[in-house]
């Protein structure tokens, strides 16, 4: 129990007060963004508005016998609040049941350690709890993995930790490990924090031949870090005299077996919340590194929406081959697991690469619920193993198979779907995602247990003007694009095109995104820190479109290429491969080309020469082969030897690598110097179309809101003046013919429908869908009659809009103090028996994104006490004309669809759960836009 709260409160009482909480919540189905526990806050976390809270209250009275200060509707801010409560009252705690039912027997702790600020206080709470239970079946050579436990996994952190301080680490001192998957690299992990250093995940050579030439590459990375400690494989001892040499901070390479044999004594060094827990480089064989500073706040914040997400528990068991220096694998595999008690098998890539049926039949013998990996990952298992390799395997556990950290390919996800399913996978498990390092790891998810999306799109548009209009069929002119999800709980996507103007629906521009686990920025590299921020939104550099809620990628901005799970950079193979004899320095493209046939992506080296001779050319090709496979570990999926001035280039001299990509998937790269010439001079016509469009719609769209913005101010003072002096009659008139201008003179369209289903002459509720600060505007102009607008009280207060709204009859609702919120209901009660319509918007505000939130109860409440139907609307379009925080509108249709009449059953609060469930269905079949208020599992 927590400081303040009695010592003598049993847990029978705290548990029956917390299964009271559990099942209202249940029944008003709000999204909830954290377990139901003694601290979750009851407005933020439960999203319970002030009728609930009052509902809420008269169920713990009948429940535990007590009566409640009124006072503590608007003071109790958590579950624990309640319970002081309910012991204050000196009665003795009776838990409710139901008829005939036992009363709820105490639960378990909660499997995932909400209190821990830092990941050490996750692993110190788990050792607390469970401290022998299996956290990581570790599979090595053989077939028999190792178990590890929490308390064991804390213990050999520990004692590297003392290693580390042995050899005079201090505090906020970066450290880098350079290990295989292993014990040694969880130790190495956890011991660096427990220190009270900063981990630098770096990945290891893929051979030992490789090793010297893959730390010289690696230094870039060792001396922007300023790591002063590198733990690697003893093979590298050798070469520590030439990492000093280069990276003048570095002052010791080590082995884990070094620093655990060391028996020292720990000094636990002070981890809080806002320091970094580690840095996940994204760059650094050329140029700057990047890496992306990320703290423990940062990281906890992602990990448990993640695992909210899935719903995440001590029952799931997560089975991954990722490299634990991949953020996919060390955040979403490793440390999800061990925040929310998953047990997670590890397994090494390369046992992956080798076998690919392991990873499969590692999830059939470990029962595993969680599995990732990229998409090549997938098309990897369809073309790497054999049928008769998979007889006996069992995939119906795999509850989630996460696809992401590169593009996803639809074809993929229906071969694998198709094939797989006969072995018991599941089409709901497919789950393709979105995320980056800068966000902590994920930002877009599917809803659970849908299966993939795939929108299919004109390819013409698309092309041209970036428009994903929806096809028919499909065909070669129609694209496909695998929806990744929609955006996590308390992060916020927008698509905005090269001014930085946030872009309506269907239109594709760069995807920038905010929330809770962004980083503040790379790690002693300012400039690209720079880069990364547009104000308050971080710029991911990939390019999007969003629909129905949905995000979907259409490709990367920067040249990064993402192969094999891997991030490659183009400019150090160029450069290698430009320093080869007979290949033209400074005239080499390495790009990724799509491989329709196989849904990867294919690795292209092209390089200009001017060698003619089969053989030489031959024994070229061979030699970039043998150096690509030398400095990336793979070997190009294709070299092509192009004649001189082939290979395109800025004015200053950059490559081109777009443009040489086109000619390459065009067929006209590799051509004679004439008919090459020709077709770079027609490539580079064929540019001035799309320019010509794409600056087009840009002045266009610009004009559009100008005109919108001069249209609105227009009118908007002569109404508010009309309106203001009109006599009770006439204001309605005055306010529907300007709602009715604005829409005309600015070209939106308007059409509405159902209008038979409005009751005449008598009183009803209008509860409407909220996605834009025209949705007033719109009802005014399509709805016949008067209605009262019930409006947020802070209008009220505001001298324009307040006087204007008390003129037209709106009802003003106070949204934060629950004692008014009550009253005001009540207010709305009398005027709905006075027979006047009242409108709600019970979402209470807009968001960005679409999707229908979570609806208040007011409506229903007020309905159900008076006996007035409900009448649902669907408003469409009006995001897509003006988005939440954005005075730039564009051109959209808008459509408002009147459904049917819903009459209320009664007037107790069952029956305005059962109005606010029946109206919220209503909108939701015929919105086209995601739930924003599924229920999470307790």
């Amino acid at each position: 129990m927590g400081a303040g709260t009695p010592r003598h409160a049993s847990d029978e009482t705290a548990t029956a007060l917390l299964e009271v909480v559990r099942r209202l919540t249940a029944e008003l189905r709000v999204r909830r963004s954290a377990p139901v526990d003694l601290d979750v806050a009851l407005d933020r976390d439960l999203g319970l508005d002030s009728l609930s809270r009052v509902e809420l209250l008269a169920r713990i009275e009948r429940a535990f016998g007590v009566s409640l200060p009124e006072r503590l509707l608007a003071s109790a801010e958590t579950p624990r609040d309640l319970l002081r409560a309910v012991l204050g009252a000196r009665a003795a705690p009776r838990p409710a049941a139901a008829p005939g039912s036992r009363a709820a027997a105490p639960q378990p702790a909660p499997g995932s350690p909400r209190s821990a600020r830092t990941l050490t206080e996750v692993l110190d709470w788990h050792v607390r709890a469970h401290p022998l239970r299996v956290h990581v079946y570790l599979y090595g050579e053989g077939d028999t993995p190792q178990p590890i436990s929490y308390g064991a996994l804390r213990d050999g952190a520990r004692a590297l930790a003392a290693g580390l301080q042995h050899h005079g680490l201090r505090p906020g001192q970066t450290v880098a490990i350079m290990l295989p998957t292993g014990r040694d690299y969880l130790y190495s992990f956890f011991g660096i924090l427990i220190a009270g250093a900063i981990p630098v995940p770096i990945y290891p050579p893929a051979r030992p031949s490789q090793l010297e030439d893959h730390l010289r590459r690696h230094g870039r990375i060792l001396a922007n870090a300023g790591c002063v400690a590198l733990i690697t494989v003893a093979q590298a001892k050798p070469v520590a005299r030439l990492l000093k040499a280069q990276v003048e901070t570095l002052q010791r390479v080590l082995t884990a077996e070094e620093l655990t044999g060391t028996g020292a004594v720990l000094h636990a060094a002070t981890v809080r919340a806002q320091d970094v827990a580690f840095l996940q480089y994204t760059s650094g064989s050329t140029g700057e590194p990047k890496g992306v500073i990320l703290s423990h706040t940062n990281l906890l914040a992602n990990i448990r929406t993640m695992g909210e997400a899935i719903h995440a528990g001590a029952s799931d068991v997560f089975v991954s081959w990722l490299p634990l220096y991949h953020d996919m694998g060390l955040i979403g595999a490793w440390l999800g697991s061990l925040y929310h008690a998953c047990t997670v098998v590890l397994m090494s890539p390369l046992a992956f690469l080798s076998h690919p049926r392991r990873w499969l039949w590692t999830i059939h013998a470990h029962r595993g619920t969680l599995s990732a990996a990229p998409n090549f990952g997938y098309e990897f298992c369809l073309s790497k193993i054999a049928e008769a390799e998979l007889e006996g395997l069992d995939l119906s556990s795999w509850r989630v198979a996460f696809n992401g950290a590169e593009p996803v390919s639809p074809r993929t996800l229906r071969r694998f779907i198709g094939r797989f399913a006969r072995y018991g996978f599941r089409r709901e498990a497919m789950a393709p995602v979105y995320g980056l390092a800068e966000a902590g790891l994920g930002l877009a998810f599917p809803p659970l247990g849908r299966g993939p999306l795939i929108d299919r799109i004109q390819r013409g548009p698309f092309a041209s003007r970036g428009e994903a209009r929806p096809a028919q069929g499909s065909g070669p002119d129609t694209l496909e694009f695998a929806a990744c999800g929609q955006t996590l709980p308390g992060y916020q996507i927008r698509i905005v095109e090269a001014r930085g103007h946030e872009l309506p629906e269907r239109c594709e521009g760069r995807l920038q995104f905010q929330g809770p686990s962004a980083t503040s920025g790379y790690f002693r590299n300012p400039d690209a820190t720079r880069g990364l921020f547009d104000g308050d939104w971080l710029d991911t550099g990939d390019l999007a479109y969003l629909a129905g809620g949905e995000v979907y990628l259409t490709g990367r901005s920067k040249d990064l290429i993402i192969r094999a799970g891997r991030n490659l950079y183009p400019y150090e193979l160029e450069e290698a491969v430009g320093g080869l004899a007979g290949i033209r320095k400074g005239c080499v493209a390495v790009f990724a080309s799509p491989d329709p046939g196989s849904g990867t992506e294919r690795l292209v080296v092209v390089a200009e020469t001017r060698e003619t001779d089969p053989g030489a050319r031959e024994a070229l090709a061979q030699r970039i082969r043998a150096l690509a496979t030398e400095l990336l570990g793979l070997a190009p999926d294709e070299v092509v030897l192009a004649p001189p001035h082939t290979v395109l280039k800025t004015s200053s001299g950059k490559i081109r690598r777009g443009a040489v990509r086109e000619l390459y998937r065009s067929g006209h790269i590799a051509r004679g110097a004439r008919t090459l010439w020709w077709q770079l001079t027609r490539v580079a016509l064929g540019t001035l179309g799309p320019r010509w469009r794409r600056a087009r719609r840009r002045l266009l769209d610009g004009s559009y809101a100008a005109w919108a913005q001069a249209v609105f101010w227009a009118l908007a003072p002569v109404v508010w003046l009309a309106v203001a002096v009109a006599p009770a009659g006439r204001r309605w008139a005055v306010m529907r013919g300007g709602a009715r201008a604005l829409f005309r003179l600015t070209r939106v369209p308007l059409q509405v429908t159902g209008l038979e289903h409005l009751p005449a002459g008598q009183a009803c509720v209008l509860v409407a869908n909220h996605a834009s600060y025209l949705d007033g505007v719109v009802l005014v102009a399509t709805l016949p009659g008067e209605f009262g607008f019930v409006a947020k009280a802070e209008l009220a207060r505001r001298l324009i809009p307040g006087l204007f709204l008390r003129r037209i009859g709106a009802v003003f609702v106070e949204r934060f103090d629950p004692r008014q919120g009550v009253a005001d209901t009540e207010r709305s009660a009398r005027l709905l028996r006075a027979g006047r319509a009242l409108c709600f918007f019970p979402e209470g505000t807009f968001g960005r994104l679409p999707g229908l939130a979570p609806f208040h109860m007011g409506a229903f409440v007020a309905a159900a006490r008076t006996g007035v139907p409900v009448v649902p609307v669907v408003i469409r379009g009006t995001r897509s004309v003006l988005r939440a925080d954005s005075w730039s509108a564009h051109r959209a249709p808008v459509g408002v669809r009147i459904t049917a009449p819903i009459l209320p059953r009664g007037g107790d609060w069952g029956d305005a759960v059962g109005l606010r469930d029946a109206a919220r269905a209503a909108i939701l079949e015929r919105l086209g836009e995601p739930d924003l208020a599924g229920v999470k599992a307790s």
